[in-house]
């Protein structure tokens, strides 16, 4: 498996959750299910970020250094994780909600630069076989069969 291929599976994924998060959020009236979807997705994204980190941009960091595209993509991690993390500390519904939804729009946006220019750029720098190999430190590390 191609570790890009499986980011990409994993965007898929985060992308049925934040339209769900979209349709949805506007209408709760409890703080505390803000908050519990918040933690959910906080746990799911920051996963996916350490594998994207440990495996794909450390791989790059030799051939892109650690200013540029990269420096931009763990600043955005950051940036998400700690509004998450703030949202889990509010008292107030509606800035709960607010921030939850402006979450999804930086994740999306973030996620629309890996797309459409960090991995293809991995798959130029790093080629197929290494993104092989990477995929399946992917795989190990998610417990997922590649067999």
């Amino acid at each position: 498996m191609i570790l890009t291929e499986a980011l990409l599976g994993e965007h898929a994924v985060f992308y049925a959750q934040f339209d769900h998060l979209v349709q949805t959020v506007p209408g709760v009236g409890d703080l505390t299910i803000i908050q519990a979807q918040t933690a959910l997705i906080a746990s799911a994204l920051a996963t996916h970020a350490q594998l994207e980190e440990d495996l794909l941009f450390k791989a790059l960091d030799p051939h892109l250094g650690e200013m540029g595209p990269l420096a931009v993509m763990r600043m955005e991690h950051q940036e998400i994780e700690s509004t998450l993390e703030q949202i889990l500390n509010l008292e107030d519904l509606g800035e709960a909600k607010q921030n939850l939804l402006h979450v999804v729009h930086l994740a999306r946006e973030h996620f629309a630069k890996e797309e459409q220019v960090l991995y293809p750029m991995a798959s130029k720098v790093l080629g197929s076989e290494q993104l092989t190999m990477l995929g399946e430190q992917w795989a190990e590390r998610r417990s997922v069969s590649v067999h």
